[in-house]
């Protein structure tokens, strides 16, 4: 139960870090588009995820 509390939580934050990216980054032409992977490796990785989706999509 611990776990999908847990799993249910970060993949709420996960979503509101995505929006948040593409709300600050539409400013600096970045979007990152809102699906399962990209959803899925925030989920795990949080704030390095972001970071890690950011410079792939700059490339």
């Amino acid at each position: 139960m611990k776990f999908i509390k847990w799993l249910f939580k970060s993949i709420i934050i996960a979503f509101i870090l995505l929006f948040v990216t593409n709300v600050v980054g539409r400013y600096l032409n970045i979007n990152i588009p809102i699906n399962i992977w990209t959803i899925s490796l925030v989920t795990v990785f949080r704030i390095p995820g972001i970071i890690i989706l950011i410079i792939f999509f700059l490339l």
